[in-house]
């Protein structure tokens, strides 16, 4: 009986997985036609957008995980979940490819996306309070105004170089945007508005029902294996949030369409450090005993951040050594999380 039990539980886990990826990905995808269509600037919508929007998944995740007291799970989520973005989605896309890096994208969100996932590993430590929660969504308007602001106005002039990878970053954006057979952006876009609002809200209602089955299954495997919430939150959850950047990040480097993926991921941590961990402060706060996800993974996270952002700061592609040896520090670093 406890094995069907157990059986029925990882049914469910995968089913939230399923349900949360594809429902992610079409509220992503409608957030950016949307943007597109208000003519908001490329590096905003693949940066901000897109980045803020993948995040989705570990916002919901987390919140439902306060709000039923697993404090522990959310917070493992959000540390698990950078640390997978910064590792295997990172890794694995340079495996498959070599991913193109924009300058500007870095010099922008890779000061406020390592300041993000520092104070938040900071402010983790024994648990946090609604206080810290609104120190975290303080943090989120400060990091939002300044990647816009950097987005908007170019400190420098443009070389040509640059710009020549600025417009393939833009183009990368239309071909994420565009459905099979459209024309050419952005007109065809504005034209199926309330079809994106719709697919949105769909969305966005299939990446609640996701999560709360992901949620749910996840407190019970805990409790049916005795895992402590903090790695369950760290590992099958982690990874199930974080599989709508993994499988973008493949699909991308498999044709070759890899400007976007630097963004993405410093915009998606910069959002699971902010906002995810500041809403679950404020619906659950509590301690956190776990000192293999307060400390242990916390001190991962700050260390792997600022590792991949001096990997993709160096000569503008993410090589394939460089890629190897984030795959690797995740793998090592698993074991010790337990």
């Amino acid at each position: 009986m406890r094995r069907l039990g157990i059986a029925l539980n990882i049914l469910l886990l995968v089913v939230g997985l399923v349900v949360l990826a594809k429902a992610a990905d079409a509220f992503v995808l409608a957030a950016a036609r949307l943007a597109v269509t208000l003519r908001i600037s490329p590096l905003v919508v693949g940066a901000v957008v897109i980045g803020f929007g993948t995040g989705a998944p570990e916002l919901l995740v987390s919140s439902l995980a306060a709000a039923r007291g697993s404090l522990d799970i959310a917070m493992g989520n959000v540390v698990g979940s950078n640390l997978a973005n910064l590792t295997l989605v990172l890794g694995v896309a340079g495996m498959i490819a070599r991913p193109e890096i924009l300058p500007r994208v870095v010099r922008r969100e890779g000061p406020v996306a390592f300041s993000a996932v520092a104070l938040f590993a900071l402010l983790l430590q024994g648990g946090l309070s609604r206080a810290e929660g609104l120190i975290f969504l303080g943090a989120l308007a400060a990091a939002l105004s300044l990647m816009l602001r950097g987005a908007e106005v170019p400190t420098a002039p443009v070389e040509a170089a640059e710009a020549v990878a600025e417009a393939e970053y833009v183009e990368e954006l239309e071909e994420f945007v565009e459905e099979p057979g459209e024309k050419a952006l952005p007109d065809v876009v504005a034209a199926s508005t309330s079809r994106d609002l719709l697919r949105g809200a769909l969305g966005l209602i299939g990446t609640v029902a996701g999560a709360q089955f992901l949620v749910v299954a996840a407190q019970r495997i805990a409790g049916d294996l005795g895992l402590s919430g903090g790695f369950v939150g760290l590992t099958l959850v982690a990874v199930g949030t974080s599989l709508p950047e993994l499988v973008t990040a493949i699909q991308s480097a498999r044709r070759n369409e890899t400007a976007l993926l630097a963004g993405n991921v410093l915009g998606s941590n910069v959002f699971n450090s902010t906002a995810v961990a500041g809403t679950a402060a404020l619906i659950g706060p509590g301690r956190i005993d776990d000192s293999g996800l307060t400390l242990v993974a916390s001190s991962a996270m700050v260390v792997i951040a600022a590792l991949a952002w001096l990997f993709l700061g160096l000569g503008g592609r993410l090589r394939r050594w460089e890629a190897a040896v984030l795959l690797g520090i995740y793998g090592v670093t698993l074991p010790f999380l337990a």
